[in-house]
């Protein structure tokens, strides 16, 4: 059994490029954001119980009405956790049947924002966090998402705060612009290739 890491970190952390170099160095990763997308569009459990909650406009001509569904989310937690019951759990079978296809890998990893958050940490060995400069990720954000500094704020407070994941990681990977990246990921891929046998066996 492959060990699974699960990778995490703050809007604008750069938890994308981590996993970028560990699928450069041949570690597969799975991306829970997009393929919670994929899933909300094309599982027929999700499908079913998204029309059942909110009706048959939550999808049009066949795909996800994006801006009705955000419009039922927004500034409401209870609506937030009412949809998360009825795609988390969706996501993390898929995840679970993801990793027994890499079944030539010995490690493969989860790129999640919420992975903590969602729960979907009990699926990984190993969790990482990305952690880079407040100030920073909301600079990054800004110039990637071509967004506003009030509302990149108003999305990193509506996050677990970066304190919090790390006390709950066992591996901190530092984005901040002066610590090279690169050596980091190699010391984390080593760690875990030294300790494989008991990781896996969590």
């Amino acid at each position: 059994m492959a060990i699974k890491v699960g990778i995490t970190g703050g809007i604008g952390s750069g938890k994308s490029v981590v996993s970028r170099l560990l699928e450069v160095m041949g570690i597969p990763v799975y991306i829970a954001d997009i393929e919670s997308k994929r899933l909300t569009n094309t599982d027929p459990f999700i499908r079913k119980e998204l029309c059942a909650l909110l009706g048959d406009k939550v999808f049009e001509g066949g795909e996800l009405n994006k801006a009705f569904l955000a419009s039922y989310l927004f500034g409401h937690l209870d609506h937030t956790r009412r949809i998360n019951e009825i795609i988390h759990p969706q996501v993390k079978d898929d995840f679970r049947r993801w990793v027994e296809r890499q079944s030539l890998s010995p490690i493969v990893g989860m790129e999640s924002a919420i992975l903590i958050e969602s729960g979907f940490a009990a699926e990984v060995d190993v969790v990482v966090v990305v952690y880079a400069p407040l100030e920073l990720r909301v600079r990054r954000a800004i110039k990637r998402d071509c967004s506003s500094r009030e509302l990149i704020m108003k999305r990193i407070q509506s996050q677990m705060s970066d304190e919090e994941k790390r006390k709950q990681a066992e591996f901190v990977i530092v984005n901040d612009g002066e610590v090279p990246l690169i050596p980091q990921v190699l010391e984390l891929i080593s760690l875990l290739f030294e300790n494989i046998a008991s990781l896996s066996g969590k």
